[in-house]
């Protein structure tokens, strides 16, 4: 069983869409890092909060 697709859109409720941001966030967060360790490619992420804080992932070889 899998999961089921979502429909891409606003998440009105401010803390579901808050805590859906730091879930998907820290997962985008660790992507990078594995694209970066598997493929030897640099990577540089930016990432910008509604709240205003900054979220930023580099490498450096």
């Amino acid at each position: 069983m899998g999961r089921g697709k979502i429909e891409i859109k606003r998440i009105e409720n401010n803390t579901n869409r808050q805590v859906t941001f730091c879930k998907r966030r820290n997962g985008l967060l660790k992507k990078a890092y594995e694209l970066s360790v598997l493929c030897e490619a640099e990577i540089a992420l930016i990432v910008f909060s509604t709240r205003g804080r900054v979220y930023e992932y580099s490498n450096n070889k």
